[in-house]
């Protein structure tokens, strides 16, 4: 396994696997992102960055993060906005390699936190972060903005 910073090139894959993902969590119709979309926001403007584990050469996983920011800590902090391993290469330590090198770069950098969401039906996923000591935030609701509604809002 190797893992690495994600390259232009790997949009196509990136894309396929945000694809698989979006699937998994039956969100496919969710996906309107292209590959020229991901070159764009990745890649030219700089909107998030990527890692890709590959095995054999192939790109077979993803993490794609950004920088938050905690006022209570008042450090820069990772978010996690995908970690996706293809269904076939699950269970090989792909997933904790990538994390782990997150970890790593929140820690190089005195980031005061890695953090992500989980679908609360997504067991597997549940289990493997609990497994590598991941706290589960209770009272806490994700709450969103999109479409209508976000230029409805801008617009008071």
């Amino acid at each position: 396994m190797n893992i690495r910073k994600a390259e232009r090139s790997d949009a196509k894959y990136i894309h396929e696997l945000i694809t698989e993902l979006a699937v998994y969590e039956k969100l496919e119709d969710e996906v309107k992102a292209s590959v020229s979309d991901l070159e764009k926001s990745l890649f030219d403007d700089n909107h998030a960055e990527v890692l890709v584990a590959e095995v054999n050469g192939v790109v077979v996983a993803y993490a794609i993060y950004f920088y938050s920011y905690s006022t209570f800590l008042a450090k820069r902090g990772i978010y996690l906005e995908d970690l996706y391993v293809t269904k076939n290469m699950r269970s090989k330590g792909i997933g904790k390699g990538l994390l782990s090198e997150l970890a790593k770069i929140a820690i190089d950098n005195n980031y005061g936190r890695l953090e992500w969401s989980v679908l609360n039906w997504n067991k597997p996923a549940i289990d493997f972060y609990n497994s590598i000591g991941a706290e589960s935030l209770t009272g806490w609701t994700v709450n969103r903005l999109t479409g209508n509604k976000l230029l409805e809002l801008s617009e008071l």
